[in-house]
């Protein structure tokens, strides 16, 4: 395989700096200009008021309504919110970065469970539902005008509060993509994750890996459905289609040979099915995704 190419990779140096738990940015603008970037900081990011504007993290390109809240826990997935058609003069943007350092003695404990859940899964990207941004609004709102021990205090309280919204809140990059490991509750499920992991350019049988875990096809379709959301399908399409999108940003490889380099067989195939799932053709996803990497 090709090695990714990093030419016009933004990589973010945020003012965070080692004595501090967090950075918070309060805008009030009309317009959004950064570029596509990452950083090494986590980062919840809440927009107000910027219907139209086009988010975009790893794979996930979505244009939000009114109000947008994201949590990212990767310090290798890309993201930016661009203009597209927004055109709201009185846009606010409140950003937060902070390192997971400054709660890693805590995140372990019975008390912080539910928001460990919640940054394993921000991963991938996790954008929260209108309740948890109704529930959490006056603390983002009031957060960056506190200092000291009461903003650090207010800050693990809004975390709390999210994280009682995991379940509902929406994975938003595949995990290929993102190069995240998918680590399931489920032995089987995890010896299948596992397997397809590794065999994903190869044709996958369902009577193979159903014998695998020693069920019948009928009862572990069910069960992997069950435990995953998605069928065994759908599952494999999306887990070969995250790996395309990423040979499509970081790699020159043509079309063609990342779409056999995946496990698609079939180039039209893999041309109607990318369009299905990205609203876009492969060529597209390729341009429209570099043109928002620009070197700072």
């Amino acid at each position: 395989m090709e090695k990714p190419n990093k030419e016009n990779f933004i990589r973010e140096i945020t003012p965070l700096s080692d004595k501090d738990c967090f950075y918070i940015a309060d805008r009030h603008k009309e317009g959004f200009t950064y570029p596509m970037h990452s950083h090494n900081e986590f980062e919840l990011n809440f927009v107000e008021h910027a219907p139209g504007v086009r988010r975009i993290v790893g794979d996930s390109s979505e244009i939000i309504g009114d109000y947008d809240l994201v949590l990212i826990a990767n310090p290798d997935l890309e993201h930016v919110w661009e203009q597209h058609n927004c055109t709201s003069q009185n846009i606010r943007e409140i950003t937060i970065q902070f390192v997971p350092t400054f709660i890693n003695g805590l995140i372990d404990k019975n008390q912080f469970s539910s928001i460990h859940k919640m940054l394993e899964k921000a991963q991938n990207g996790i954008c929260f539902p209108i309740d948890a941004i109704m529930k959490t609004y006056s603390l983002i709102d009031k957060l960056p005008e506190m200092k000291g021990f009461y903003a650090v205090v207010n800050f693990l309280t809004l975390l709390y509060e999210l994280s009682l919204f995991t379940e509902q809140a929406r994975t938003l990059s595949s995990s290929s993509f993102a190069r995240i490991e998918v680590h399931s509750d489920s032995r089987r499920v995890q010896k299948v994750q596992n397997y397809i992991n590794k065999h994903y350019r190869e044709e996958i049988r369902l009577e193979q890996l159903a014998n695998m875990v020693g069920m019948t096809e009928v009862s572990f379709s069910r069960f992997f459905k069950l435990r995953t959301g998605k069928n065994l399908s759908d599952y494999i399409i999306d887990l070969r289609l995250g790996h395309a999108t990423r040979l499509l940003v970081d790699s020159t490889m043509n079309i063609a040979e990342i779409c056999y380099e995946c496990g698609f067989n079939n180039l039209s195939n893999f041309n109607r099915i990318f369009k299905k799932k990205k609203n876009c053709s492969p060529k597209e996803f390729r341009d429209n995704y570099r043109k928002k990497r620009t070197v700072i």
